[in-house]
């Protein structure tokens, strides 16, 4: 049975799915990063660069957007790769454009000037100039049938895409939400005619939006939510399915009720253990995603060989349910434990391949490379769950690791030592206790040594920190140094 669990109280809005009592999803909504795909605005060309046939857009935003050719409506109804971006765009030219995929790091937001607008039942292009039905109507014949239609309803340079719940609507009911986002389209042309600047023109969905999509995929039987009016609205969208709204109102947080708490924050670990000891590590950055695969405790019955194997199907199955999870997106490189068998390794790239069928983005797994490492791709639209939770550490910068309390005592050494021969006699240091402790050593006889040999006297200050560091703060006499190191 599949539940959708809502948290909706308080000002971070989130949903997770659960399949048979297992977590398959997670989606979270805060305010500071509320996702921008699908968000439509007026841009401006700032740059075109036909080596990379791809502009960049001004959007009215920090970031100027990535535009590539191939997302432009002329070149989609001409398709002639012959021709540059620069045939299509020039610098100063306004146009519409559409979020694809969130901005991250010191990238801006990729955009497509192929609009979309959700119906219920369909999604209206109108510069999409194709036909397209959804792929999970299992009738080749009822597909057929809606491609038809929706070439009989089309004009020429729209396109719509048949979702799965087209199946619940009549003809006359689809043509007139056609004719509604039509219209929708065109109201947005007329507002983006009297804007002056770039700027956003249509919000992006909303978290109740995500909600009713998730319920159009006709999966959900249970929905359980702890906020009574989100109860109300949800009662009144499903009320021709056959789907159970309940109202959550125990005082512990939905979310921990139902174990999805826990997961999450598994989820933001770099270690995950297996039921069997074996165990992966997650090593996420801006780049790519590295996953390590690793027997741990695992020794298996029999041999290393059916050890290696049945450990690296159990990981693959549990790596694209994280990858689902994390909202892991990008270049994604799986280091499984070494097989030596090509048979081997098909047999865990089908394993993968049918794991991730379950996923709703885009995957694509590429193969083995030489040294074993198995490559796959993965379709981004939003920051991962890591980047949405957590900031970078102040302490590290990102890194995971500091220097050394010896590194940096043996730094000031050297920074000392450049102070040789000037008029001061005596220096003020701000440093961690356990830089002090390296630089002076035991019984401060390094610190005397280097004393008598620079001819300056070393007062200290010393501030607890949790990284090693110092700073030379100021150069004068014994006395007035020394005052101030006391205090």
């Amino acid at each position: 049975m599949n539940t959708l669990v809502i948290n909706h109280l308080g000002r971070e809005k989130r949903y997770a799915l659960l399949k048979n009592n297992k977590l398959e999803k997670i989606v979270i909504h805060q305010p500071k990063i509320q996702s921008s795909v699908g968000a439509i605005y007026l841009g401006i060309v700032s740059k075109v660069l036909p080596g990379m046939n791809a502009a960049f857009i001004d959007i009215g935003q920090s970031k100027n957007g990535f535009l590539h050719r191939d997302k432009l409506p002329a070149y989609l109804q001409s398709k002639n790769e012959n021709k540059s971006i620069s045939s299509y765009l020039h610098q100063g030219e306004k146009l519409l454009v559409q979020v694809e995929k969130d901005p991250t790091g010191t990238k801006g937001p990729r955009l497509t000037g192929i609009l979309e607008f959700n119906g219920s039942s369909t999604v209206y292009m109108p510069n999409g100039h194709y036909v397209a039905v959804s792929k999970k109507i299992p009738n080749e014949e009822k597909r057929d049938k809606w491609r038809q239609f929706g070439f009989q309803i089309k004009r020429e340079e729209e396109g719509i895409l048949f979702r799965t719940s087209c199946q619940d609507f009549s003809e006359d009911e689809i043509s007139n939400e056609i004719e509604q986002l039509r219209k929708k389209y065109e109201e947005l042309q007329r507002e983006s005619q009297n804007m002056k600047k770039p700027g956003l023109i249509l919000e992006n969905n909303t978290f109740l939006d995500e909600i009713v999509d998730e319920l159009s995929k006709d999966e959900t039987v249970e929905i359980v939510v702890d906020d009574q009016e989100l109860k109300k609205t949800l009662t009144g969208l499903t009320e021709n399915k056959n789907i159970d709204v309940s109202h959550y109102h125990q005082t512990e947080n939905i979310f921990a009720h139902f174990g999805i708490q826990h997961e999450i924050e598994k989820s933001l670990k770099k270690v995950v253990w297996l039921k069997n000891g074996a165990y992966l590590i997650f090593d996420e950055t801006e780049a790519l995603t590295i996953i390590d695969v690793n027997t741990g405790k695992f020794s298996g019955k029999h041999d290393l060989e059916e050890t290696v194997v049945k450990t690296n199907e159990w990981a693959a199955v549990e790596i694209a349910r994280q990858i689902r999870l994390r909202d892991i997106a990008g270049m994604i490189l799986v280091d499984f434990i070494d097989m030596k068998s090509d048979d081997d390794r098909q047999k865990i790239m089908k394993a993968m391949k049918d794991s991730l069928l379950k996923d709703e983005k885009r995957t694509r797994v590429i193969g083995f490379t030489p040294l074993g490492i198995l490559q796959m791709t993965r379709k981004k639209t939003r920051v991962s769950i890591s980047e949405a939770l957590t900031t970078r550490c102040e302490v590290c910068e990102g890194t995971g690791k500091v220097l050394s309390p010896e590194t940096v005592a043996f730094q000031l050494e050297r920074d000392l030592w450049e102070l040789k021969g000037s008029d001061h006699e005596a220096v003020l240091i701000e440093a961690s206790h356990d830089v002090r402790e390296v630089f002076s050593g035991a019984d401060r006889l390094h610190q005397q040594r280097l004393e008598k040999t620079l001819g300056l006297q070393f007062y200290f200050f010393i501030k607890e920190d949790k990284r090693p560091f110092y700073t030379i703060r100021q150069l004068g006499s014994p006395a007035e140094l020394q005052k101030k190191a006391n205090d």
